[in-house]
């Protein structure tokens, strides 16, 4: 299936293909659905088809009409900004998806116990992310974890993608993935950061200038993506991480003349920690937290409910004075005297803006979960833009309660233990 870009205001667009299906309709403060019902019915029989025994084939049969009888479908609805944002042209989609990279399968198996392998496998995973993928119409395409890039690029190439990608340092598989529709942009200039060099770990981040081949006029764009390190306790390193990502980012876009940024990826930082509030405010003051809760984030061993993570987060004292070592304090600062920080971007979340529902949005706006395993429930995924952007809409996340019937993801409609962020964005200064 060929994807288009952005949406017009007044296209109107009606696919349905295997069981998915896709209505949208943008046009002045028009609801755009997205209803993906993944019951890939053929998909399935063409796996089961390749690893089973012919004895077998009537059992998986039986196994999935059980299944179906039982499935509840994936529904995500497109939410707007409640501004009238009708005249605005020249528009994208960006998505932000952590995959779930098939050595992180392998080396967390106890993450997804509760999970068939029929479910887990790369060729049953890939097809469904995919029919996901498309089914937003990304204009860009920003992936984290990906550590099958061949196979992602195949599946892409033919729908119009052009793509880079970056792997991380050190003896890890996977990395991170930026894909652009060929007939919307093209790529003028790509950098990496390897954290490594700064004595930051083995993740990586991608820089990606591109050319938004508008109808009106041609624009440049920055677009970031980043896969910031896992490890609870090493809130410096996070914190080192995004900052020089925040000073890569605003050095690049001001080398292309103040150039729109949007950043996004997989922070691993909770929305009422620390972390998420330099990034909102460009400030911190390293003395008021905790290294090791810095990030929100808790052990695999302690597993909370996204609610009672933020009764926790906003009920620690203002007041509390930490000790960072001067280590410590180089490692998130740059500097080992240097106890406060600032950037110099103005940033917002594109889901803070967009407002969703008490079932799929907490007190900052930001969905509830965007990552969902049997050891974690919560939101670690951001899309950041600068103010030289405006959110039109997003797809808002699955309800809370919906997830909480399962045992986590994947799933038979998920191909991930996260879910993708997608967020259409118009540029501010629109040109006549």
């Amino acid at each position: 299936m060929k994807i288009s870009g952005s949406i017009s205001a007044d296209e109107t667009c009606i696919k349905q293909e295997e069981g998915l299906v896709v209505s949208t309709h943008c046009g002045k403060r028009q609801r755009f659905s997205v209803e993906i019902s993944a019951n890939f019915q053929s998909s399935d029989q063409d796996f089961n088809q390749e690893v089973v025994t012919s004895k077998r084939k009537k059992h998986s049969r039986r196994a999935s009409k059980k299944r179906r009888k039982t499935y509840e479908p994936q529904q995500r609805r497109w939410v707007f900004s409640s501004h009238d944002l009708s005249s605005y042209r020249d528009r994208f989609v960006i998505v932000s998806y952590n995959i779930l990279g098939v050595d992180n399968v392998l080396k967390h198996m106890d993450l997804y116990h509760h999970v068939s392998p029929q479910i887990l496998n790369w060729d049953w995973r890939k097809n469904l992310l995919h029919e996901e993928i498309k089914c937003y119409k990304p204009s860009i395409l920003c992936l984290q974890e990906v550590d099958q890039f061949d196979d992602i690029v195949m599946l892409l190439k033919k729908d119009g993608y052009e793509g880079v990608y970056k792997g991380r340092t050190g003896n890890a598989n996977d990395g991170c993935a930026v894909f652009w529709k060929e007939h919307m942009f093209n790529l003028l200039h790509e950098e990496s950061i390897e954290f490594r060099k700064f004595g930051l770990r083995d993740n990586v981040a991608q820089l990606c200038i591109l050319r938004y081949k508008g109808r009106h006029c041609e624009r440049n764009l920055l677009v970031g993506n980043i896969h910031v390190l896992f490890n609870p306790k090493r809130g410096d390193v996070k914190l080192g991480q995004i900052r020089l990502l925040l000073k890569k980012a605003h050095t690049l876009s001001q080398q292309w003349g103040k150039i729109p940024i949007v950043l996004t990826g997989d922070f691993n930082s909770l929305p009422q920690s620390a972390l998420y509030q330099f990034v909102a405010s460009s400030k911190l003051d390293l003395l008021m937290h905790d290294r090791k809760n810095i990030s929100g984030q808790i052990e695999h061993s302690s597993w909370q409910d996204p609610v009672e993570q933020q009764r926790n987060l906003s009920a620690r004292s203002p007041w509390y004075s930490y000790i960072w070592s001067a280590e410590e304090r180089e490692i998130a600062t740059g500097k080992a005297g240097c106890t406060h920080l600032q950037h110099p971007i103005n940033l917002r979340s594109a889901y803070s803006e967009v407002a969703g529902t008490h079932n799929t949005r907490d007190t900052c706006g930001e969905p509830l979960v965007s990552s969902y395993h049997s050891k974690f429930m919560g939101t670690v995924d951001y899309i950041w833009h600068s103010e030289e952007l405006v959110p039109i809409g997003v797809v808002d996340t699955l309800p809370i309660n919906i997830l909480r019937r399962r045992r986590g993801l994947p799933s038979e409609n998920c191909g991930s233990d996260h879910l993708a962020l997608v967020c259409e964005f118009a540029f501010a200064n629109q040109v006549t």
